[in-house]
């Protein structure tokens, strides 16, 4: 699976960005997907989830701000940011886990990562 993500920007606090992740492969929906994140110094985390269903998942510092979707006709996972704030900025990465599926919070269960894309909040 190859994943092409995009739509990275420098953006104001308070701003919007909406993320894409194109996906190849004709199984594309019985992936789970998910966005990670890797800031300046520190390590990569979890983002948001979205199951092979379309059940979302998020961490509690984007919970309310972040909307994770996905197109299964597109094979594309979306991933919408409002009220972006400074300490968002990071390189986002999308991945995919295939079956059999593991913790949707844990880098370990993903097979497969895109190239990740830069957001930039400034204050």
């Amino acid at each position: 699976v190859q994943l092409q993500a995009s739509g990275g920007g420098l953006v104001q606090a308070g701003g919007s960005l909406r993320l894409s992740c194109a996906a190849s492969g004709r199984t594309f929906g019985l992936y789970n997907m998910a966005w990670f994140r890797q800031a300046p110094g520190k390590e990569r985390e979890f983002v948001a989830h979205i199951s092979w269903r379309s059940y979302t998942t998020y961490a509690d510092s984007v919970e309310g701000r972040f909307t994770i979707s996905r197109d299964n006709a597109k094979n594309t996972v979306y991933l919408q940011m409002n009220s972006l704030k400074p300490e968002g900025t990071a390189v986002y990465y999308c991945a995919a886990d295939l079956p059999p599926y593991g913790n949707s919070r844990s880098q370990v269960a993903y097979d497969s990562w895109g190239q990740g894309t830069q957001v930039t909040v400034s204050s």
